[in-house]
């Protein structure tokens, strides 16, 4: 495995129609942004560690991460008997995560279930629960228009009942940007030649995705934060460090990349979208030092993340041949550097989990 490595490659197969779901989720009229919320910066300074090696031709554009074809979506029974989420008798409501999707909704919609947070119509029916999102929302599984449709009318639903739905900015958000928004369009990769609409096929990009993308979706993710710090976790995308080129405070670092892509430069926003594909800062030897950076930075005792699927943490990789009978085994979270670190991404693309997990580990 080579350290600092992209997002896991997936070849452009055949096109991936849309299928058909249990239920169509359609966002409503009245929900355009989902508004600014505050920031907890917690500016702070720090001597950040070593970075990454990466090698000077790294890009994004190179597949690193074997390849495991997942196949179809698998639909699932949504269960009418679901128990709604605890509620505290006062203060804010209990505090979930949810790990990459990459267009499995009816994955997505099981685990919200399973949890309390959406009962059998897909509605929201946690209260005062608040949820937050870790970002990749589309790419590789079959619906990521129908999963980003799910979080923003949901979104709407809970900030009606007292609770959030909130989402953060993943490297895929940003190779879809980019990918409609320069196509074909030659960026300054430190590689030679490269284009957003490459990378994005490269890395699972969908049809069907690409055909429904609809302005507000657009607009929905150009204003997605990349970091927050909620009860003393701080919620991420990706496992790197590089969130420290962008700010000494998670007001600065969320408005920095706001106005990056406010800016529509193909260059900048590639180097962007290069920067969080990197991952496994917080794996080996000093891992826990460079999650100590990021939380004297900006705060929190400990981080939580997506983008690198737990099999890849644990070196558990799969064949890209098929041979294996079965998939990676991911019961929950992976703890790891010190128990600073909590990953999120089961690896859904892999046949693994869609993980959604109440905060605390132990609540």
């Amino acid at each position: 495995m080579v350290e600092g490595s992209m997002t896991q490659g997936a070849g452009q197969g055949p096109e991936v129609e849309r299928t058909a779901t249990l239920r169509d989720f359609r966002v409503p009229a009245y929900v355009n942004e989902t508004g600014p919320y505050a920031h907890g910066a917690h500016p702070a300074e720090t001597v950040r560690p070593a970075e990454e090696a990466y090698p000077d031709a790294y890009t994004p554009t190179e597949r690193d991460l074997p390849v495991i074809n997942r196949g179809d979506t698998v639909q699932v029974t949504v269960d009418p008997a679901s128990v709604p989420a605890p509620q505290p008798a006062n203060g804010p409501g209990p505090l979930y995560v949810v790990g990459d999707v990459h267009g499995y909704l009816d994955q997505l919609v099981q685990a919200l279930q399973e949890k309390g947070l959406i009962d059998s119509a897909g509605r929201w029916c946690a209260g005062t629960a608040r949820l937050w999102f870790l970002g990749d929302f589309t790419d590789r599984g079959p619906d990521g228009i129908g999963v980003i449709d799910l979080v923003m009318r949901l979104s709407a639903e809970a900030a009606a009942a007292g609770g959030y739905c909130k989402a953060l900015m993943g490297n895929h958000e940003l190779l879809l940007l980019g990918a409609k928004r320069f196509g074909d369009t030659p960026v300054n990769s430190g590689a030679g030649t490269a284009t957003f609409q490459a990378a994005w096929l490269l890395n699972g990009g969908q049809k069907s995705d690409m055909d429904r993308l609809e302005d507000h979706h657009l607009q929905w993710m150009a204003r997605l934060d990349a970091v927050e710090e909620v009860d003393g976790f701080l919620l991420v995308h990706s496992d790197t460090t590089a969130y420290l080129d962008y700010g000494d405070s998670i007001e600065a670092v969320n408005d920095t990349i706001r106005e990056t892509l406010t800016r529509n430069d193909a260059d900048e926003v590639w180097d962007l979208f290069r920067k969080f594909t990197k991952r496994f800062s917080f794996r080996d030897e000093g891992g826990a030092d460079a999650v100590r950076s990021l939380l004297d930075t900006y705060g929190g005792t400990r981080i939580v993340h997506g983008h690198s699927p737990i099999p890849y943490l644990l070196g558990e990789v799969g064949s890209e041949d098929g041979e294996e009978a079965a998939g990676p085994v991911v019961e929950g979270p992976h703890v790891y550097a010190d128990g600073l670190a909590i990953a999120m991404d089961g690896g859904v693309t892999m046949a693994g989990k869609l993980l959604v997990q109440r905060l605390p580990l132990d609540a």
